[in-house]
Parts: structure tokens; sequence; C-alpha cells
């Protein structure tokens, strides 16, 4: 009940002036998001968050807590276990350095693209109010997507250029894209979904420009302070 009261929150478009402008002017800040946990350690996690100035892709902040995860994983509810972490690193930084605050969030995970419509990128979007944009490395099998040969096929045809292809459910919705860099020859793609406050070709172009590799700089950064 809880997760279906805070999904009628999300907003699917774009509510800044910097996000409807083509080179993104106004946007000076972007902040990366992500729990790692100790490997074995399913209790033990860092929750880290780092702000980014844009477009250079500085580091002008950095925030790593290790926490004590108590709540169960239950899949689908993901972020029950792990939101309140990120907030809790949002609003320390609003606390102690409120002009770093990021205008956006890319989150390590999925936002619509989630089997309810409401993953990670959506819970702490709506829950600190800043556009959020999910960031997954790997396809969540939802609404009929699968990883079969039909989609590797769309993923290879994407090597050149760095195009986006849209993930259509079998109900008929798009619920995000898919987005691959050209860098070193890779066909590992990212899948690029709506969290809050930012429509989906905005979050992709977004994305895109935040990558000087595979990876978007924002979430990129933040595992070189896993070891807080």
């Amino acid at each position: 009940r809880e997760q279906a009261r805070l999904k009628a929150s999300v907003l699917a478009e774009d509510t800044e002036e910097w996000q409807k402008d083509p080179s993104f002017a106004g946007l000076e800040r972007v902040g990366g998001v992500d729990l790692s946990y100790i490997k074995g350690d399913d209790t033990n996690a860092c929750a880290s968050l780092v702000v980014l100035s844009y477009p250079a892709l500085e580091v002008l902040y950095e925030d790593c807590r290790m926490v004590a995860v108590g709540t169960p994983y239950v899949a689908g509810f993901l972020a029950f276990r792990e939101v309140p972490f990120l907030v809790e690193a949002v609003q320390r930084l609003r606390q102690e350095k409120p002009k770093l605050e990021p205008q956006v969030l890319l989150v390590d995970g999925n936002g619509l693209l989630h089997p309810r419509g409401f993953g990670v990128a959506c819970h702490l979007g709506v829950l600190t109010d800043l556009p959020c944009i999910g960031v997954a490395k790997n396809l969540l099998h939802v609404d009929g997507l699968v990883r079969d040969e039909l989609h590797r096929e769309q993923v290879r045809s994407l090597q050149h250029g760095g195009d986006s292809f849209p993930l259509m459910g079998t109900s008929g919705g798009v619920l995000g894209m898919v987005s691959c860099r050209d860098y070193n020859n890779s066909s590992k793609p990212l899948y690029v979904s709506v969290g809050h406050r930012v429509c989906l070709e905005t979050a992709v172009r977004l994305v895109k420009s935040c990558c000087k590799y595979r990876i978007p700089e924002p979430i990129r950064q933040v595992p070189r302070y896993i070891e807080c």
C-alpha cells in the first residue's frame, strides 16, 4: 500500500528549465548514489553519494557511510531496504553543504522499469523531491521483457554511434531505453528509465552526456569510495 501511495506522486516529465535546453544550460551539479554490500555480507553496506560538476564531471562532494541493513530483501521491494540510507545521505548534504545539492540524481538501479512501475530511482526521487534517473547494468525481466536472442541482436546494432532503442513491454508501454556507448568495442548496454521529474528522452540524453566510459560518471565514481 505504501508503494502504491508513493507511486502516485511520480512525475514522468521534465520539470526544470535546464532539462528543456538541448545543451542542458543551467545544469551545474549531477549526483550519483548507490548502496554497495561487502562481499559475502548482505547486512553491512556502504551508502554513497557523490556530486559532480557539470559538464566538467569533476567531484565536488562525497559521502560514504557504513550502514547496517536490517530490512530483509523482498523481490520488487528493494527500495524499502536501501532507499532510507540514500535519503539520509541527501539530507546530510542539504544540512552540511546546501549549495552543493545536486540538480539531478543518477541511481544505480531502475525507475519505472520495475514490476510495479516504482523502482529505487522512483522511490528516492519522490522522497527527496529531486529529479532522478534509473541506470541499470542488467535487464530486469518485467512485463514480458527478456534478454533473448532478439534483444541481444538489437543491442549489437547499437554498438556504433551510441544510439538507443525503447523497451516495450507486452502491456504496450515503454518502460525504458537501452543505450550502448561505443567504448572499447563494448556490447554491454545500459538500461535507462525514468525515476522522477524527468522524461525518458531527457534521461537518456543526460546519461549519455555524463559518460566518459560505459558507466556514467556520477555512478562510476561511487564505487571508489566503498572502503569508507
